[in-house]
């Protein structure tokens, strides 16, 4: 199909209309930790307990990602916009300054300052257009209940008031 870029454009301004959270998902890889940030995360089965996360075909982290035993995904907290942004970036070591620790099962990376944390192994991978739809199963996870979450909305970050 041609791309439209009115209709692409009308698709995106739409979808932005919708909230997310922000996450980083990350993994270790030849002992070198790995990490890229995401918008397209849900929960997708209680039973068994399984998510979905959507990296960009275009990725150039995710490949590598991919090929780890595991991965975590770091629900970033409100005042981490600025992991958001270094861990969108392409090329680099992403972990610059940032604190983390290992995962109880997979060891991937939990980001020290976020809200909530998930640590996966990745059980499907199928295509979904210019993105792949990544099913995990969830081997162990942990929320705090004293941070707000970090909101992507209308093509940028936002925080929740009241």
């Amino acid at each position: 199909m041609e791309p439209n870029i009115d209709r692409d454009l009308h698709f995106r301004s739409v979808l932005s209309q919708f909230a997310t959270g922000v996450a980083v998902v990350t993994a270790t890889n030849s002992l070198r930790p790995l990490g890229i940030t995401i918008q397209s995360f849900c929960s997708l089965s209680l039973n068994p307990p399984l998510i979905l996360i959507c990296p960009a075909l275009t990725s150039t982290s995710w490949p590598n990602i991919a090929s780890a035993a595991g991965l975590c995904v770091n629900l970033l907290a409100e005042s981490r916009e600025d992991l958001a942004l270094q861990f969108a970036k392409s090329g680099g070591d992403k972990f610059v300054g940032v604190p983390w620790e290992p995962s109880p099962i997979t060891e991937s990376p939990i980001l020290v300052d976020a809200l909530a944390w998930i640590d996966c192994r990745i059980d499907h991978v199928y295509p979904g257009g210019d993105h792949l739809l990544v099913v995990c199963e969830v081997l162990a996870l942990e929320a705090r209940t004293d941070l707000r979450p970090l909101i992507f909305f209308k093509s940028g970050f936002g925080r929740m008031t009241g």
